[in-house]
Order: structure tokens, then sequence, then C-alpha cells
């Protein structure tokens, strides 16, 4: 298998994009201010098993993608894209595959998409795979928020879950 990376434009910053010839295999947003630094590279590569080399314009379908979703435009990534699963397995995978569902606009809780994995009452394992998700924000762990409604968390920027939930809202009140 080929493993490719190239880079995509946020409002968050540039995240890497990691393409295997079965599809996308990692969006990360960095926690650094520049995704470019080796280390982010050297743990997709650890966690893919070789180093994905530099393809310039790989992630360009996925930047016209991201700048319709960041317009304001509902975009459902997994039906425009083919994601690569290999790195999740097992619940993390189904509870992912269950987040992909949550329409534009709409959340829903941990113990809602723990039940629409099959296994009810694993709200934590959902918030776990939420948080280690290979694919962020394309696969939308930021509709998945707690029971008594409020955010949660996002990693280490809740602000960017606000972000996103709020461009959502706002954007399908305009809609409306």
């Amino acid at each position: 298998m080929t493993f490719r990376y190239d880079f995509a434009p946020t409002p968050f910053g540039d995240a890497l994009a990691v393409f295997s010839d079965a599809g996308i295999v990692s969006f990360d947003l960095s926690e650094s201010a520049d995704p470019r630094v080796p280390w982010l590279l050297e743990s997709v590569s650890r966690r893919i098993g070789e180093m994905p080399v530099s393809s310039p314009g790989a992630a360009d379908e996925l930047t016209l993608a991201l700048d319709e979703y960041f317009d304001g435009r509902p975009v459902r990534f997994d039906e425009r894209f083919a994601f690569d699963w290999s790195l999740v397995d097992g619940f993390t995978r189904s509870a992912l595959q269950a987040v992909c569902g949550i329409p534009w606009g709409q959340t829903m809780s941990y113990g809602e998409v723990a039940v629409i994995a099959g296994s009810p009452g694993a709200a934590r394992a959902v918030g776990t795979a939420c948080r280690v998700t290979p694919l962020s924000v394309i696969v939308p762990v930021h509709r998945v928020i707690r029971s008594d409604g409020t955010p949660g968390h996002y990693g280490a920027h809740p602000e960017r879950k606000r972000y996103l939930l709020d461009l959502e809202r706002e954007a399908s009140a305009a809609r409306s």
C-alpha cells in the first residue's frame, strides 16, 4: 500500500491529510502551530507502519470540501470521500462510523451514539473513540455532546468544538 500526504487549510491552521490507496487514513489538526513539524509525520508513520511521501495537491479535493463546510454548507465527508478505517477497529470504528450519520447541525449524546454503535451503556467508550479519531473534523465527533446538552471537550481545544457547533447551528438557522 502507498501512503502520501498533503496539507489542507482550516480556520484552525493547516491539517495534515494522509491518504492510502483505500482513502483518507488520517486528518490531523496539529496541537503545534506548524503541522509540518517532523514529529507529526513521525507519529503518523508509526501508526501506519511507514513514512508517507509528500504529495502536493493530494488534498485539493478535500480542501474544496473543507472550504464549503467552513463557508456554512452541509458536507458529508464520508459520502464524498473514501475513508480508510485501518487505524481504528472494534467498537472505536463502530462508534466513529455511527458518528458519521449524525446530520449537519444536529447533535447526539455519547450514550445515544453508543446505542447506535451497538453497545448501550458504552458512552465513555464513545468519548474515547471521539478523542482518538484519526479523522478529526471530517468525522464529525464535534456533534457528540454530553447527555446534559453541554458540548464537552474536543481534545485540548473545546473552543474548536464550540466553533464547529456554532458554525453548523448558525448556517442551519440561516437556511430556515
